[in-house]
């Protein structure tokens, strides 16, 4: 009678690590996909800049540094966004993507604050539908990194927390690190409307 009930106690604590790592191994994936999220939503962003570079390009001849910025800026973003894709949750590669991020922003910023001086720009069809198609990219965005960052979360939660913390430090779950924005002033979607 009490090999049964050691068995039945070893086959129960056996059940609960099982429990632990596959919580763990559930939460790791679920970040991951919610980073996956982000990947879809900024490289629609980055695939849309070119088309707006090319649409204000006829329009402002006299801006090629600032288009050029804008390009050089997207540029670095595909890179950090494929470095931060092969390592979702790595903290390196989310701070380079988050910085590389703020300078197509920020270039972005720029690009439509001088395109207020064009009214013929601003009255272009397609340069109107490609702006409301990045503002809307913007909000997606903004959701996705939402998502992914509860993701994380989560998951850091179920790593740190007593008894996952022991199962997570055995079979090497680490840390995860959340996408972040720097400062305030990028916290909100740039203004990509005209007129």
């Amino acid at each position: 009678m009490t090999t049964i009930v050691l068995m039945v106690v070893l086959v129960g604590i056996v059940l609960y690590i099982v429990g632990l790592y596959n919580g763990l191994v559930a939460a790791r994936n679920g970040y991951k996909n919610a980073f996956a999220q982000i990947d879809v939503q900024l490289t629609r962003r980055y695939d849309l800049i070119p088309n707006l570079v090319e649409t204000a390009r006829g329009y402002m001849k006299h801006e090629r540094e600032t288009l050029e910025a804008v390009v050089q800026a997207r540029n670095a973003a595909v890179s950090g966004l494929a470095g931060a894709k092969a390592q979702p949750g790595d903290a390196q590669a989310m701070q380079q993507l988050a910085g590389a991020d703020n300078q197509v922003t920020q270039a972005l910023g720029r690009l439509f604050a001088l395109s207020e001086a064009y009214p013929d720009l601003k009255a272009n069809q397609n340069m109107m539908q490609l702006s409301e198609e990045l503002a809307s990219t913007e909000n997606r965005v903004a959701f996705a990194r939402q998502a992914y960052n509860d993701g994380v979360m989560n998951y850091n939660n179920r790593r740190e927390m007593f008894p996952g913390s022991l199962i997570a430090g055995r079979f090497g779950f680490q840390a995860a690190e959340p996408l972040p924005i720097e400062d305030a002033a990028k916290r909100a979607a740039p203004k990509v409307a005209f007129g």
